[in-house]
């Protein structure tokens, strides 16, 4: 592709705190307010590239903010090349280990900076990296927590706005009837015809896995996510085999060699990595490689802006994730139509920020 000439003259980092429209209980914590931090890079030649990041945890941000200061320190002054400046950061921040807050800053730092390539190209990312848009079949994640089953109901009814014909259920509830209970809740409400993922955020052994999951897969769950730890992929590939469900691993894959390693161990059924742990555009576009070569069905997981456009580009493209948690903080919010997500057609990757509300939420 060919690739305007930029340089970077500045990066900004912006840590926000955005309310949520549904609480999510996971097995793991509850959370209710994204704590996200706003990338952007600045070039010599006017054009701003725009990423975000989910910190998980609000006290993540300052230490997110410190490497962003550092990568620009690194790379002001050079040219705006993804893939070179990857190498490099990797190679600076090899001591202290290329995982967690360092890992999601150079993953926003990428984000950006293949935003502002494709502003400046004056086309969508998606177009940029040499795809065509489409729509892509969404799934509502916003919510659907571990809750009192009567609130489940009314709760999943109301993730179906949009035309959802799929919503994701967590669970991790003490026992399986209660798992089980929740999951009635959830059918009787939305109806046969709407696909349910249900993810258990790493919260069991893999015999109390193997048990729930048998349990599970008899009434037409679309598939088991993170079931029990994550990085255990001897364990998830003994679940994989045990079970005709999918089992759905790859959030938590740290960049596209730790993808590759589970997927060596033949960890799952499907992959779902996570933009800012894989490695941003430029991991995501190797792992969407690797899970091409394997034939495994890719999805997102959360940056439902950006994903979409990624998606498109993803040979064996899945299911997306959706999330609302950066809506506030977006001139024209990612709009679901039908169930599905189409990338934007203007310039870039679709986050153009509303100024009024970033000060609002400013942390």
């Amino acid at each position: 592709m060919n690739r305007p000439a930029l340089k970077v003259r500045a990066v900004r980092a912006t840590a926000v705190e955005v309310p949520m429209r549904h609480v999510l209980g996971t097995s793991a914590a509850v959370v209710r307010a994204a704590p996200l931090m706003l990338v952007d890079v600045e070039t010599e030649e006017g054009v701003t590239g725009h990423a975000y990041l989910f910190c998980y945890l609000r006290a993540a941000a300052p230490a997110i903010a410190t490497f962003m200061a550092e990568i620009e320190a690194l790379e002001r002054g050079r040219a705006v090349e993804p893939e070179a400046a990857w190498a490099r950061l990797a190679k600076r921040f090899t001591l202290i280990g290329v995982q967690g807050t360092v890992r999601m800053a150079m993953a926003g730092f990428d984000v950006a900076c293949w935003d502002a390539l494709a502003r400046a190209a004056g086309k969508p990312l998606v177009e940029f990296l040499g795809a065509k848009p489409r729509p892509v079949k969404a799934y509502n994640s916003c919510g659907l927590g571990l809750m009192e089953s009567r609130a489940l109901g009314k709760e999943a009814v109301e993730l179906l706005e949009g035309g959802f014909r799929a919503i994701k259920l967590r669970m991790g509830h003490p026992t399986l009837e209660q798992d089980l209970e929740a999951l009635r809740a959830v059918r009787g409400a939305v109806g046969a015809d709407v696909e349910i993922m249900v993810d258990y955020n790493q919260a069991l052994g893999e015999d109390e896995a193997l048990r729930r999951g048998l349990a599970l897969q008899e009434r037409g769950v679309a598939w088991l996510e993170e079931p029990i730890r994550h990085d255990d992929y001897r364990a998830c590939a003994r679940l994989s085999q045990a079970l005709e469900m999918p089992v759905q691993v790859g959030e938590n894959f740290s960049l596209p060699h730790g993808m590759a390693e589970a997927i060596a161990q033949h960890a799952s059924d499907l992959v779902m990595p996570d933009l800012e742990r894989i490695g941003g555009v430029t991991g995501w576009i190797a792992a969407a490689g690797l899970a091409h070569e394997a034939c495994l069905p890719m999805s997102s997981h959360l940056f439902p802006e950006v994903s979409s456009h990624l998606l498109c580009a993803t040979p064996t493209a899945h299911w997306l994730e959706y999330v609302d948690w950066a809506a506030p903080l977006l001139q024209a919010p990612a709009k679901v139509v039908d169930g599905c997500l189409a990338p934007g057609s203007s310039p870039g990757n679709g986050l153009d920020w509303d100024r009024e509300a970033i000060e609002r939420f400013r942390i």
